[in-house]
């Protein structure tokens, strides 16, 4: 069911109150689930029911993007302001330590809350901070076309682009290695996020600088890579796994930066089997 919580996060000129959208669904331990830059938390439909068979599962709208208003003046969109932001959701939502799960930005994103103690366990799916410069730039370049080919596409011609398989690819075939399993509601939704999320630049120029260097002691930590991700390239899950060393480095066969809509039952298990 979806719905919105507020609560406030300390800035430097004193509490600025934060709204939040997410979706809950299911029984058990409590998993968060964190999308990508420019996505929102639908991305993550084709395997929410089968992981609330055995999860309390809450999906999440970060600040600036889906159905969540930006941040107000004085919160940034860094890391350190979106690890409060999430600490303090989760005291809302009375989430104690919950598993997490993420992909892309929000890969990085459960990372960090692993690193700072947040969370139980963490399943990061082609988490991005683990690139080299060039790698960096060239993913930026992407997204930045991407999203200035979703402002300028009409509506209509995005819903009808939808509707064939073939049209689909193009509009979503640089996240999805199966973009034709996507269904048209869906391309046409996470197309108008693209071009309406009101934190995708703040969230870019601050990921600039990013490069996640931690090992994360104690925490349970999963990374999965697809084998077809051409946006973040798969060699750099090897990084994450030399920067991390007991996290468990898992490749998704066929997969490509959103694995969750290219193969839902491989992408349920691993984060099920990751959050025990």
């Amino acid at each position: 069911m979806s719905a919105t919580v507020s609560f406030t996060v300390p800035s430097a000129h004193g509490q600025r109150p934060v709204t939040v959208s997410y979706a809950r669904v299911g029984d058990g331990d409590p998993l968060v689930l964190l999308h990508g830059i420019g996505h929102h938390r639908q991305a993550w439909d084709p395997v929410v029911d089968i992981l609330a068979t055995e999860r309390d599962v809450i999906a999440v709208d970060l600040p600036g993007f889906g159905a969540s208003p930006a941040l107000p003046d004085g919160l940034a969109y860094d890391l350190p302001t979106t690890n409060s932001v999430l600490a303090a959701l989760f005291e809302a939502l009375d989430l104690d330590r919950p598993h997490v799960a993420g992909n892309s930005l929000g890969g990085l994103l459960a990372l960090e809350l692993g690193r700072e103690k947040l969370v139980r366990s963490v399943t990061a799916l082609s988490p991005a901070g683990f690139w080299s410069e060039a790698e960096r730039l060239y993913a930026f370049g992407v997204l930045i076309a991407m999203r200035r080919i979703s402002q300028q596409l009409p509506v209509p011609l995005v819903e009808r682009l939808a509707r064939t398989a073939a049209g689909r690819t193009a509009l979503t075939s640089t996240i999805y290695a199966r973009p034709a399993r996507r269904s048209p509601e869906a391309v046409v939704a996470e197309t108008l996020a693209l071009a309406q999320a009101t934190g995708f630049d703040a969230t870019l120029r601050a990921g600039a600088s990013v490069q996640f260097t931690d090992d994360l002691p104690g925490i349970p930590v999963t990374v999965g890579w697809g084998t077809k991700d051409w946006l973040l390239v798969r060699r750099q899950g090897v990084r994450a796994k030399q920067v991390i060393p007991q996290a468990r480095l898992v490749r998704l066969p066929g997969c490509g930066h959103c694995p969750m809509n290219d193969d839902p039952a491989l992408v349920a298990r691993v984060i099920l089997d990751g959050s025990h």
